[in-house]
């Protein structure tokens, strides 16, 4: 039997009906030893001499986690509502978050180390120097979950871990700014119909940045203080990331220098590639008011695939976490009918790197989803009418 017919197969209560029983409950383990593939590449390539270690867990990410994906199918079975509290309250869900942490910094101090204290040809070089951006990537989410969080532990948590790529201002953008006007044409961070990740990027990295510099301004004032003072989110998470960047290379010299720009960048594309494909070309409803509609499952594209989701806290299931951002990954639902994504992230991540074939994919099952009125679509504005034509929308 599959595993994704055994998780469907799976009673969810004990014999007696008292308890109710996760059956994902300890492979959600896999979102902490994932990670561990990053430093694992240079760690046997100085044990064996062998440079297949090098590259080997980046195939990893972006061929192998697809293939899984396709091998191992969906799971669309949630939990049953009456069992939601238990999950929530259940501290070995926050524990393994918690656990994360230590392991992605150590990974990330490994890989940045060894890339700027060993010699590798420059392909070898760029694949461990992906690779560990990647990690970031990992990072990101990390830093997504917790941040979500009330708890004071939580957040400074998550803004150590979003400081490891420099991406500290991500918390205060994405709660506060994402969530606040995703699926809208004001949103950076969400793309639209015709927009190639590559001109997506040249919006939302910039657009995020400011954004949450101007929320973070705003709440300040509010309090009396200026957006330069030690109360500023963003500048303390700057700080730890100076301070971090800052003695790598002083410790390990100049070599340190491009090794931390390429991983930070990479970092933080592997978030502008995940916003790209979460909710591209969705749009939500203007009212007579002048706001717009509540935020429902169906403004972002979902993905039930088992294996990717097991690797990434279940982020995947984008839809009911913007319906309701205060659910814990082990508790967020499918819905019926839902915009669905044909692969998990890492499929897709590839798919967005080729436009024309992203477009080819995602272009048709917009529509499919959505109807033919433009007016119910994010369109890239200066391919409004190109699109309209080719795709007979109702203008």
């Amino acid at each position: 039997m599959s595993l994704s017919n055994t998780l469907k197969n799976h009673p969810g209560v004990d014999p007696a009906g008292v308890r109710y029983k996760d059956p994902k409950k300890y492979l959600w383990i896999l979102s902490v030893i994932a990670p561990l593939a990053a430093p694992a590449g240079p760690f046997l390539y100085l044990q064996t001499g062998n440079t297949y270690w090098l590259w080997a867990f980046l195939a990893l990410f972006y061929i192998g986690l697809p293939v899984f994906d396709l091998l191992f199918g969906e799971d669309k079975q949630n939990h049953p509502e009456s069992a939601v509290p238990q999950l929530e309250n259940d501290p070995y869900y926050k524990g393994i978050t918690y656990a994360l942490v230590p392991i992605l910094a150590f990974s990330f101090f490994y890989n940045v180390i060894f890339l700027a204290s060993h010699e590798v040809h420059w392909l070898l070089w760029l694949a461990v120097a992906i690779t560990t951006g990647s990690l970031l990537g990992f990072g990101l989410n990390l830093g997504h979950e917790l941040g979500h969080k009330k708890r004071k532990l939580d957040q400074w948590l998550a803004l150590f871990t979003l400081s490891l790529g420099g991406y500290g201002h991500f918390s205060i953008e994405h709660n506060r700014g994402h969530h606040r006007h995703v699926a809208t044409p004001e949103d950076p961070a969400s793309s639209r119909m015709g927009e190639t990740i590559y001109t997506f990027i040249l919006r939302e990295m910039p657009g995020g940045f400011f954004r949450a510099w101007n929320i973070e301004k705003a709440r300040l004032e509010r309090l009396g203080k200026s957006a330069w003072s030690l109360q500023n989110e963003m500048l303390v998470c700057l700080g730890l990331t100076t301070v971090m960047y800052t003695a790598l290379i002083a410790a390990f010299g100049w070599p340190m220098v491009p090794v931390l720009a390429v991983v930070a960048f990479w970092g933080a594309f592997q978030l502008t590639s995940a916003n790209y494909i979460e909710h591209y070309g969705l749009l939500r409803k203007k009212l007579a008011d002048g706001r717009y509609e509540n935020c429902q499952p169906h403004h972002s594209w979902n993905s039930n695939h088992l294996v990717s989701n097991l690797v990434v806290f279940q982020l995947q299931r984008h839809s009911d976490h913007h319906a309701n951002p205060a659910r814990g990954f082990q508790s967020l639902r499918d819905f019926p009918e839902l915009p669905s994504l044909p692969s998990g992230y890492f499929g897709m991540f590839l798919v967005a790197y080729c436009p024309p074939l992203w477009f080819k994919i995602m272009n048709k099952r917009l529509i499919d989803v959505v109807g033919k009125r433009a007016a119910d679509i994010n369109i890239l504005p200066s391919k409004r009418g190109l699109l309209i034509r080719k795709y007979g929308l109702e203008s």
